[in-house]
């Protein structure tokens, strides 16, 4: 009887786990959760992998950021195939106001346009305009839908669409590109080491 007993727990914990899978199919990066895949248009997309967003000489963590994509790969120019959906996910662990959000995506698109930058900068100017103050535990999600545009969420509000794939190119070589705020975020993008 006794040993009956002792086997309660276990097989409640077991049925439990069953019964939540999704708990167990999430991945962790700086004690941040996201799921091992999310659905864009009816596309499910896998998570590429987590990157930590660190600013300033002591490495302060800003946010934590996932890719998802259709199918996973190492480099950016495989990551970057625009025939199907990618989504940026943002989570922020510390307060960032609108001006240094604006002047790090600015400094990101001077970094990787290239010779397109007049031709982005109207686009660019957009979405500066969109970027709020942003809190800890705040969420800014980008989502390329090919044939419709990047649409740009925070905390599940839609502020809009920017459309281009040359604008959704250079947007996410920002973090995908030679030149990405720190070396360990995109690292941990293309699918390394979180950190």
């Amino acid at each position: 009887m006794t040993r009956s007993l002792t086997l309660i727990p276990l097989v409640a914990a077991l049925v439990a786990t069953l019964a939540f899978p999704t708990a167990a199919l999430a991945r962790s990066c700086g004690g941040v959760d996201f799921p091992n895949s999310v659905t864009v248009a009816g596309e499910r997309l896998s998570l590429n992998g987590l990157g930590i967003r660190e600013a300033t000489v002591f490495n302060v963590d800003v946010y934590v950021a996932a890719l998802y994509v259709a199918t996973r790969a190492r480099t950016a120019d495989a990551l970057l195939d625009l025939t199907h959906p990618i989504v940026l996910h943002l989570r922020f662990v510390r307060d960032v106001d609108q001006d240094t959000m604006n002047e790090a995506l600015v400094q990101g698109f001077t970094r990787n346009a290239g010779g397109n930058r007049a031709a982005l900068q109207a686009r660019i100017d957009q979405l500066q305009r969109w970027v709020p103050n942003l809190t800890e535990g705040m969420n800014m999600v980008f989502t390329w839908t090919p044939g419709q545009g990047l649409q740009m969420k925070v905390d599940g509000r839609v502020l809009g669409v920017i459309p281009g794939e040359d604008f959704a190119s250079v947007f996410f070589r920002i973090w995908l590109g030679p030149q990405p705020p720190n070396r360990g975020l995109r690292t941990g993008l293309l699918g390394g080491a979180c950190g």
